[in-house]
């Protein structure tokens, strides 16, 4: 690994651990947490490629075990296999694929999709674009597959945790879910990855 690309990647590295030790990268909402820790990850995909995004991506789902199991809110079983899910007395080893597999995704998908979009959006005047929907499109990919697999994977549980009594209940409490806070650190993801990103491409010349 060259000198530059590893020292981006520790920097890259240093924020999320931050992030995930102070209340900044975890922000408790009550039934769920919301995250700002995926930004950097995408910066770091698409400055450093699709493998050290996914390392980081994976170091993002270790933290997120373990805040959910040292600071549990009501869905914290999907995120940690040592909470109980609600209705038994133990927990589920699928919350190791809920609480990893998004966030590698998170670290993998930016790449592909700012080099896509440069493509297709080669012929704009606004440089940034690209890289404002790449942090866009990509939180929104991230929400929808811990959302999606909380959902599916925890069923049952997930209808005790909202109050829901129907599929339609569930539906409607992960389309909210998606409207406010996964809004939110999508916009927010936008913003950041399209001010910061462009001036750390230009430093580590990568085009």
């Amino acid at each position: 690994m060259k000198i530059k690309e590893f020292a981006l990647t520790t920097i890259f590295l240093s924020i999320i651990l931050l992030c995930a030790l102070t209340p900044l990268g975890f922000i408790h909402l009550g039934v769920i947490k919301a995250t700002i820790i995926h930004i950097p990850i995408i910066i770091a995909s698409i400055i450093l490629g699709p493998k050290i995004g996914a390392m980081l991506g994976f170091v993002f789902g270790i933290t997120s075990i373990i805040t959910n199991t040292i600071a549990p809110t009501l869905l914290s079983f999907a995120f940690s296999p040592a909470i109980p899910v609600l209705g038994t007395s133990q927990g589920s080893f699928w919350a190791l694929f809920i609480a990893i597999v998004p966030r590698v995704m998170v670290g993998l998908i930016p790449y592909y999709i700012y080099k896509a979009l440069k493509k297709v959006l080669k012929n704009t005047s606004k440089q940034k674009l690209p890289l404002l929907l790449t942090g866009l499109f990509s939180t929104f990919i991230h929400t929808f597959l811990v959302m999606g697999s909380i959902s599916f994977l925890f069923h049952d549980a997930y209808a005790e945790a909202i109050n829901a009594n129907s599929t339609g209940a569930i539906f409607t409490a992960v389309l909210t879910v998606f409207l406010t806070n996964g809004l939110v650190e999508a916009a927010l993801a936008a913003f950041l990855t399209a001010i910061i990103a462009p001036p750390l491409l230009k430093q580590a010349k990568i085009k």
